[in-house]
């Protein structure tokens, strides 16, 4: 084997090296368990994935941007409990676009703080996850939500319905899905967040207002949770106060899955779709063969790394450090 196949090896699997992984787990999830193809189940894992694509597809545009975004979790548990909470208060006409204009604002005040103040989105985003629980105790006063005339209302609709055969929360993530992929392929703000992402000093230099596309990554953003915590909402028909509590690092590396770097720049719509379906099956291919739930904590912190390093990997064009 001469050196140049080996490096050619090497670079195959730092850019493919987790679809290679996700196959043999499928390999070996559909053998340790006939169901784990089955139609049901795989249109289940479909559906149950759904709350955590919709988030994933809106952080896929702050991570392009170069940012993070750590809130989402919080932010959804907020929404939720929002939604739940105005729906029998003023009713789910009103509830809903009220939650949507709430939850939008917390993502203006982060990408304001990020993008016009030039604060660190780690620490930004970290702050104001903390920050939204406290918020999310203090609207519910503690206590958890639960719609009072569950028979009476058509707010179930976006959580529990199907039109023909498919479930409205995978039609909803599809739709949104085929939307921002437009948005982040061939329109102008698509591009511009790429140039942000990429070098935002060049893209300055460029005339790109770097501080309002920022902005507006994190206002979209939070439109997609405000989108996850009404299906979580009209799904369960009650929400407890932790409802997200834990997703932000599901919905990370379900976008680093799909191939976006954690450095800005790079990353698709379609691809963080298929790490949101890969981290789904791997998740439910752990239950069927008989491992407790919170392993999926473990095997998501093993994802993470394995997806980080592979990112490292690609960018020096080799996966171990040239002076380790």
């Amino acid at each position: 084997m001469t050196a140049l196949t080996r490096q050619d090896i090497g670079r195959l699997l730092a850019r493919q090296g987790i679809l290679f992984a996700f196959v043999a787990f499928m390999v070996a999830f559909t053998l340790a368990n006939g169901r784990f193809l089955a139609p049901d189940n795989v249109m289940g894992v479909i559906r149950s994935s759904a709350i955590l694509g919709v988030m994933a597809l809106g952080v896929t545009f702050v991570v392009i941007s170069g940012n993070l975004d750590l809130s989402v979790g919080s932010m959804m548990s907020f929404s939720t409990i929002v939604v739940l909470d105005l729906h029998d208060k003023i009713g789910p006409a009103l509830a809903i676009p009220a939650m949507f204009a709430l939850t939008m604002c917390l993502g203006a005040l982060i990408g304001f703080l990020v993008g016009y103040l030039r604060l660190n989105s780690l620490i930004v985003t970290l702050g104001m996850l903390s920050a939204i629980y406290g918020l999310t105790l203090t609207w519910s006063g503690g206590k958890n939500m639960d719609i009072a005339d569950k028979a009476g209302t058509w707010f179930g609709v976006f959580g529990q319905s199907s039109v023909l055969g498919v479930p409205v929360p995978i039609l909803m993530f599809g739709g949104l899905a085929v939307v921002l992929a437009f948005m982040l392929a061939k329109t102008p703000f698509g591009r511009k967040v790429y140039a942000v992402g990429g070098n935002g000093v060049a893209a300055t230099f460029s005339g790109i207002p770097r501080a309002r596309i920022v902005f507006l990554c994190y206002v979209l953003s939070s439109f997609c949770v405000a989108t996850a915590g009404l299906m979580q909402a009209s799904r369960s028909m009650g929400s407890q106060n932790t409802v997200g509590q834990g997703l932000e690092l599901s919905v990370l590396a379900a976008v680093i899955l799909g191939g976006a770097s954690l450095m800005g720049g790079s990353g698709t719509i379609f691809k963080t779709v298929i790490g949101v379906l890969i981290l789904g099956f791997i998740q439910n291919g752990l239950l069927l063969v008989g491992l407790q739930f919170y392993v999926q904590y473990v095997v998501t912190w093993v994802i993470i790394i394995l997806a980080v390093w592979l990112d490292i990997a690609v960018k020096r064009g080799r996966l171990w450090s040239p002076i380790a």
